[in-house]
């Protein structure tokens, strides 16, 4: 399990966004053909939709899926850190995010400048989850949504990066 966890620790997304945690449910990323491992570089218009997350577990377990940015709105001064862009609860194990119930809509990546890390984390609940959206998406933090929601520590994080597209230059 620790090759899962070291690239999470290289890019700092245990730290800033994620305590240390032991994975023990296996979840994976994709939008379309493209499967997301940590640190990979995922263009914004390839991530417009809301990508497809599978994630194993019993199917009585239930389960809360957060993704957010923690670079808003430059990698360099994070002011906003974390910029929410999607919650998930209430997810059955077994199944994908599609199978539990949307709390704050999708939002794909809009890095305005510089390369950001987007963080999907997701916590195994000791009950279902009734949670409110909150008010703001800018400085969102997921470890007090956790403790807020007594979520404990992930089960599994990925993350990905992503920056701004070049305009199209064609006349």
């Amino acid at each position: 399990m620790a090759r899962l966890v070291d690239p999470l620790v290289v890019g700092r997304v245990i730290g800033e966004v994620v305590d240390l945690f032991v994975p023990s449910i296996f979840m994976t990323v994709a939008y379309g053909p493209k499967d997301i491992s940590n640190g990979c570089l995922l263009k914004p218009s390839a991530a417009a939709a809301p990508p497809l997350v599978r994630i194993s577990g019993r199917r009585n377990d239930l389960y809360t899926l957060i993704m957010t940015d923690p670079d808003a709105p430059s990698p360099s001064d994070p002011t906003m850190r974390e910029y929410l862009q999607w919650i998930v609860a209430n997810i059955p194990g077994g199944t994908d995010a599609t199978k539990g119930e949307e709390v704050v809509a999708y939002m794909g990546p809009r890095p305005p400048v510089g390369i950001h890390r987007y963080v999907l984390v997701l916590f195994e609940q000791k009950t279902r989850v009734h949670a409110e959206a909150p008010e703001e998406r800018a400085n969102f933090n997921t470890r007090a949504f956790a403790a807020r929601h007594e979520l404990g520590l992930p089960t599994a994080v990925v993350y990905f990066n992503s920056q701004k597209e070049p305009a199209n230059r064609r006349r």
